[in-house]
């Protein structure tokens, strides 16, 4: 075996202890090689080089000495022409030789022998191999032509008086000033302004050219008229600018010939100059220049980066960002990479934005634009993306890339990011506040199938407005819609509220109510101190506390109110109040120390979300007694508040499945959703079903081998469908079921959901069009880009006109990527209502109204919206930190333990006794501590007798039908779905009686035949246009081999109106079908800690007799 240590080599004698200590001498003798780089720079000339050229500091340094001497060698030429004598000498003798002094002479000596040696030295320096090119330069001969006849006069003393043309330096004065600007510009590491250059030289060339000018007709006219400095200077004023008074003019032709010369040069110079100043300008135009860095620190402004500016982009934004008081000193700085087109750079010539507002050409991914921009001290950025791409993923790509970009470059920016789909959301997790298109839009899109117009009521509470929109309408209705789209959503500190200050120390339902009976404020949502989630009505169980920040409702915000208290004097006032403070005692504590029991108490069963009901107080013991409402109590009872477990069946009929539900095998459990489509969506509790349906299942209009289905109607679904028309299923779609299935929604009004991705008739007869209760069309990405931006909508509204046309009685909800053609939903070109409605539209947009669209029909009922108007609800959380979050706790994006939710209730028959909105706040806080916060009515529209009297009369008598559809359509003009024949009564009775008189001419046939024929042409003359479509819809359900007896193709509520009141006064009577939104305590919050029984956690309905009676 070979000894390991015996193959290892000794180590060189040199790596001995004795080296370590005294060094590696040993290295001397080695072969290695130092080797030195750069020794190019370490040569005399070099350094020079460095000195001189190359070093920026330095090199100013030495141009701002050479401009120094150029300008003192003119002064110097100054100085002797006004310390000469010019009577000395006849003829041309003045011309040649001056009256120089020795001082004089030896200042110019030596500024001529520094100023060449400089020359030559900087010559020498930048010579590359070519003599001629660094002799023959201008500034080279002119420095020669200075300086040079001062150095012979040394050696020459007699040529010490000759004239030498020193005023000449000013150009040189000029070159070194041109390199002096480039060399601090470089110095100092700025941008190099062209503009700045550009002007610098066209004024220095033009001082060089009077001064050269003066100078030289002074000098020459010695021989002449003996003009002074100041005579020439007026001279060569009054000849440059064209007036020419001709006082003052040369007399010998050398003066004359320099005139011409310097007024060519002028010609020629000038022109060129001022027109590279003029293209110059009018690109700083295009690209907008900089923002000046003293008002950036001296004024707050903001920064705007868009990809593409569209007008109504920009005034989205200005009248929003503007509405606000305190942004009235604000600049807007909008920075985008494509030129200005000319409408917007019309309406920024507007007086009103042009001192405020603006406009950079630039991209967000460049420092340099950045900088342009002074982002590092901008008050915030708002980054949208162009929602008229046609990948929108490439454009949530480029949202991205400039967001990085501007937190790169100021980290302390606070940003404001639109995107456009969520699953590109959680790459600017970063940004302060976040607005995802497709999650707020699909949310919103759901919750108009449970609630009504929700679209339209979140638009107006994101909208800034006063509530003065159609005040002077005698149409009541626009009065009152007008009126209430004013309110908005404020905050203020509760210790500081002169509404609620109050309510310390007592619960939440209880401030609520009685800020809106006192002050007319909804009081909706509050954030404690020590933590930044905000509660939507956190139920009666929630204290007031001094510290919270309260949340409310109001037609403007507390610190712009005035109060005026109002004495209102009852009689026996005192006496009715025998228990003075009983409401701080449970009610069951009140009522057994009075000895009876006064009160008819309410229903105070568990309700639905979507449709609860406000019984009728059964009748104790007193006939024709008033109707009582329980006392909304200071703090909560617990013996009397409602608490329904949800996490368990909350009515009995979903206890106890029917034999339906159990054939069908529909079990459902509540939980969160196993899978999320994207990073970032929030977990809300739904319904699920316990075993996951195979893919196969899914598709409708197919059988497979579990079922044999391939139609809407052969499910039997109990209740009615949602239909959803979308171009993709894309990851959004998860924010409009997740609403439809959340655990607060009864399994019993849980509505089927059916995904159309084509929409053509066929697919929408089996996809069960005829009994669906909502079809929702969301705006295809494919047609979101147009060559003219408005017709992007195009293919959506005409095919929802199909759609209206023909399935009047469907309620359709319209998504459109262009507010301004919601005017085209449910068009009818003979409405006089609706050009009345446009009327309106046009008189309140002059006015300067941001909410101009609010009175087109169908967006006040919420059949229509678009996302755009959301805009504005990234630039109110500029000013409200917290609308977005309000916003999304109130669609259901967000949850948060013990934050309510937004649903609705019908009015019923039932419900009228409770008679006025303050009452039935009262009932809602008393009894379920729902809080009230807006209602949508629908009203129906009627004309007078005379105009509804009109019919169409064939041979004297006319069918029933068609003359209740008649009174129909003229009692509604704007609801008019007929034809042009139809909607002109009197032209369809000429035609009629022309089509008899033609048939009579026709020979008539003999017995029962040509009465058939008869009896079938006028049958045909008589069906209208709604009776073709129907028969069109009713033969083609046959050929699918569908029932028709679905199609109800008369029943046509379009003869209706609807609007919605947020906030309204106490005072304003309830009217049937009222549709009232509520914001419902989160009932998880009450669920006990012990699971209770199924027969406990039902309701709690203990001390139900036991509440105090309060008339009102």
């Amino acid at each position: 075996m070979v000894d390991l240590d015996s193959e290892v080599p000794p180590l060189p004698p040199r790596y001995r202890f004795r080296d370590l200590l005294l060094g590696d001498q040993g290295w001397q003798s080695d072969d290695r090689v130092q080797v030195e780089f750069y020794m190019n720079e370490n040569t005399f000339k070099e350094r020079l080089k460095l000195f001189f050229i190359k070093n920026q500091r330095s090199s100013l340094r030495i141009r701002l000495f050479n401009f120094s001497l150029k300008l003192l060698s003119c002064l110097l030429y100054i100085i002797r022409v006004l310390l000469d004598d010019p009577t000395q000498g006849l003829g041309w003798s003045p011309i040649i030789w001056v009256n120089r002094s020795l001082p004089l002479w030896g200042l110019q000596v030596s500024v001529a022998l520094i100023s060449l040696f400089e020359t030559l030295l900087l010559s020498y320096l930048s010579y590359k191999g070519n003599i001629w090119e660094q002799i023959l330069r201008i500034p080279f001969l002119l420095e020669i032509i200075n300086a040079v006849p001062f150095i012979i006069t040394i050696f020459w003393p007699v040529l010490r008086n000759l004239f030498i043309p020193v005023f000449l330096n000013c150009w040189l004065a000029k070159h070194a000033l041109e390199n002096m600007i480039n060399d601090l510009h470089r110095a100092i590491q700025r941008t190099q302004s062209a503009m700045f250059n550009q002007v610098l030289i066209l004024i220095s060339t033009l001082l060089c050219l009077i001064f050269t000018c003066i100078c030289g007709i002074q000098h020459l006219e010695r021989a002449g008229n003996r003009l002074t400095l100041f005579d020439s200077l007026y001279f060569c004023i009054v000849t440059f600018s064209t007036v020419g008074f001709g006082d003052v003019t040369p007399k010998i032709w050398p003066s004359k010939l320099l005139v011409v010369i310097m007024i060519c040069v002028a010609l020629v110079v000038l022109p060129i100059q001022f027109e590279q100043l003029a293209y110059l300008w009018m690109e700083r135009q295009k690209s907008g220049g900089n923002y000046s860095r003293h008002r950036a620190q001296t004024e707050k402004h903001v920064v705007l980066c868009v990809s593409s500016l569209k007008i109504d982009l920009l005034m989205d934004f200005l009248n929003e960002f503007y509405a606000h008081p305190r942004l009235q000193d604000y600049y807007v700085v909008i920075l985008c990479p494509t030129e200005v087109d000319a409408q917007v750079r019309r309406v920024l010539q507007i007086p009103m934005w042009s001192q405020r507002v603006i406009y950079l050409q630039g991209s967000a991914l460049k420092d340099q634009d950045l900088l342009r921009a002074k982002m590092d001290d901008a008050e915030a950025c708002f980054i949208l993306s162009s929602r008229c791409e046609v990948d929108r993923t490439a454009a949530d790509h480029q949202t991205i890339l400039r967001a990085w970009a501007v937190k790169d470059f100021a980290p302390n920016c606070p940003l404001y990011v639109q995107i456009l789909k969520p699953e590109n959301k959680f790459h600017i997790k970063f940004a302060d506040h976040v607005v995802c298109e497709e999650e707020f839009k699909y949310a919103m899109l759901a919750l108009n199938c449970i609630c009504p117009a929700t679209s339209t009521l979140i638009t107006l509470l994101v909208h800034t407005s006063r509530g003065q929109e159609s005040q002077q309408s005698p149409e009541q209705w626009q009065k009152m819609y007008g009126r209430c789209s004013g309110n908005e959503v404020y905050h203020i500190n509760l210790e500081e509220s002169t509404f609620f200050a109050e309510y310390e120390g007592k619960s939440f339902t209880y401030a609520s109510f009685h800020a809106h009976k006192k002050f007319g404020v909804c009081l909706i949502g509050v954030r404690k101190e020590d933590n930044k989630n905000i509660l939507l009505n956190p139920g009666p169980r929630y204290i007031m506390s001094s510290t919270d920040i309260c949340f409310y409702i109001n037609i403007t915000k507390e610190e712009n109110s005035a109060f005026k208290k109002q004495e209102k004097h009852r009689k026996n006032h005192e006496s009715k109040l025998s228990y003075h403070g009983a409401s701080r005692l449970p009610v069951h504590s009140i009522i057994a120390s009075m000895g009876t029991v006064a009160i008819d108490l309410q229903d105070t069963g568990c309700r639905t979300s979507s449709g609860p009901t406000l019984a009728l107080p059964s009748e104790g013991g007193k006939e024709g007694r008033r109707p009582s409402i329980a006392p909304v109590l200071e703090v909560a009872d617990s013996s009397s508040l409602q608490t329904c477990d949800l996490l368990s069946d909350q009515s009995e009929d979903e206890t106890t499945p029917s034999d339906d539900e159990a054939s069908a095998g529909l079990e459902y459990a509540k939980g969160y959703p196993p899978y999320s489509p994207y990073i970032g969506s929030s977990p809300t509790f739904c319904h699920l079903l316990h075993e996951k349906v195979p893919f196969c299942c899914l598709r409708l209009d197919k059988g497979c081998q579990h079922n044999y289905y391939e139609d809407a109607k052969a499910y039997g679904f109990k209740n009615k469908l949602i239909i959803v028309a979308a171009e993709t299923a894309g990851n959004g779609l998860y924010n409009f079921i997740v609403p439809l299935r959340a655990y607060y929604r009864p399994k019993k009004e849980l509505n089927p959901i059916v995904l159309l991705l084509d929409n053509p008739l066929d697919d929408l007869l089996r996809c069960g069009v005829t009994f669906a209760a909502n079809m929702v069309v969301v705006d295809k990405e494919s047609t979101m880009s147009a060559e003219e931006d408005y017709m992007a909508d195009a293919k959506t509204i005409v095919n929802v006109q199909t759609l209206f046309r023909l399935f009047s009685s469907l309620s359709i909800i319209t998504e459109l990527t262009h507010p301004a053609n919601m005017r085209f939903m449910q068009f009818r070109a003979k409405d006089c209502y609706s050009l009345a409605l446009s009327k309106l539209e046009k008189k309140e947009r002059e006015k300067g109204s941001n909410l101009a669209f609010m009175f087109r029909l169908p967006f006040a009922a919420g059949r229509v919206f678009s996302i755009s108007m959301l805009d504005t609800l990234l630039y109110q959380s500029f000013v409200k930190d917290y609308m977005i979050s309000i916003t999304r706790l109130l669609l259901g994006l967000d949850t948060t333990p013990g934050s309510g939710f937004l649903c609705s209730m019908k009015i019923t028959e039932e419900d009228l006794w409770i008679r006025t909105y303050a009452r039935l706040y009262q009932k809602l806080c008393s009894s379920t501590g729902d809080i009230p916060i807006g209602v949508y009515r629908t009203e129906s529209q009627k004309l007078t007798t005379s105009e509804s009297q009109i019919s169409i009369s064939v041979e004297e008598w006319e069918d029933t039908k068609d003359t209740k559809e008649q009174i129909s359509y003229r009692s509604n003009h704007r609801n008019s779905t007929s034809s042009d024949q139809s909607d002109h009564p009197l032209l369809r009775r000429k035609s009629m009686q022309w089509a008899r008189r033609l048939s009579r001419r026709v020979p008539r046939h003999s017995g029962k035949t040509a009465e058939k024929i008869n009896q079938q042409r006028m049958n045909l003359y008589r069906r209208s246009e709604r009776q073709e479509l129907a028969e069109l819809v009713k033969n083609r359900m046959k050929h699918l081999g569908l029932s028709p007896a679905g199609y109800d193709e008369m029943n046509d509520h379009q003869n209706t109106l609807s609007y919605i009141l947020i906030n309204p006064s106490p005072d304003t009577r309830l009217e049937l079908n009222d549709i009232v939104y509520l914001i419902r305590p989160d009932p998880l919050a009450y669920v006990p800690n012990t699971a209770p029984s199924r027969k406990d956690s039902f309701c709690n309905t203990v001390g139900q007799d036991t509440r105090e009676e309060t008339q009102l």
